[in-house]
């Protein structure tokens, strides 16, 4: 009988998840390095997600992207968890070990970062405070990633101030906590500009959030990224700052899991992102 190299499995999870590009993304990437493997959109209910992470291993899974509303309950289920993952409360990247373990990171808070690195070079982020719009999951992982980069301060404002005052209970003294009217004004100043909610998304409520304090010198991005130019970022841009679209950052966050599940390192380059658009 001839034997035959089990070919490497993974997906992302979520539901739902129909609206993900990661398969477009991670198709085109063992495409172009000629890479056996497969990935797979796979809508799993929350009361079938513990069975969900005990099967798919068994079917020759070797990972998982994690999206909404998994993204903290991998936690519980791991047996793994780096400090990175623990610190954001969320983890948007599995690995499934041949040791049978379950091994959970979060790697948005470092796409975030070559996003603006590759988009942005001259952004300093150490140079000002940082503004956070949003307080959920993604607005954690920026956080900890901002922190992580050496800037000084970073205001945060949320429609619910509770949450925004949860963020500065886990983070410390850096982050600074501003009342959502009030969201326009804190910007005065900042070398950086998040905006982490979902408002300006196709589909969700408009962006009415005015830049009204805003500096010329500062970097503005925006996770989202259907439609890639926001209103919030043609804001920025109107005033004069440096903006960098949310794309990158999807992009990024999926090439550590990428090489860990299929055995390269994927390049992020102008391909890679027309592959993707074009999808």
């Amino acid at each position: 009988m001839t034997e035959h190299e089990r070919i490497p499995l993974a997906g992302v999870i979520g539901s739902p998840v129909a609206h993900s590009r990661s398969p477009f993304l991670h198709g085109y990437w063992l495409r172009r390095y000629g890479l056996k493997g497969a990935y797979i959109p796979m809508d799993i209910a929350q009361a079938d997600l513990a069975e969900a992470l005990q099967t798919l291993p068994k079917l020759g899974f070797v990972g998982l992207n994690v999206t909404i509303p998994h993204k903290e309950s991998v936690l519980k289920l791991a047996d793994i968890v780096t400090d990175r993952a623990a610190l954001i409360g969320a983890a948007n990247t599995l690995i499934f070990r041949q040791d049978g373990k379950i091994h959970a990171d979060n790697t948005d808070g470092s796409g975030f970062i070559a996003n603006l690195r590759q988009n942005a070079p001259m952004w300093a982020p150490a140079a000002g405070p940082a503004a956070v719009l949003g307080a959920g999951g993604a607005a954690r992982a920026v956080i900890a990633a901002l922190i992580e980069m050496g800037a000084p301060e970073i205001r945060v404002a949320n429609r619910t101030r509770a949450r925004a005052e949860a963020l500065r209970s886990d983070f410390g003294a850096k982050v600074v906590v501003h009342e959502w009217v009030q969201a326009g004004q804190m910007l005065e100043d900042c070398a950086t500009v998040v905006n982490t909610t979902s408002l300006g998304m196709t589909g969700k409520p408009a962006f009415k959030v005015p830049l009204t304090g805003l500096s010329a010198k500062a970097v503005v991005s925006d996770l989202v990224y259907t439609p890639l130019h926001t209103d919030f970022l043609e804001q920025a841009a109107r005033a004069g700052a440096t903006t960098v679209d949310g794309l990158g950052m999807l992009l990024h966050q999926a090439a550590p899991g990428f090489e860990r599940w299929f055995g390269a390192r994927p390049e992020v380059d102008e391909a890679t992102r027309q592959a993707v658009l074009g999808a």
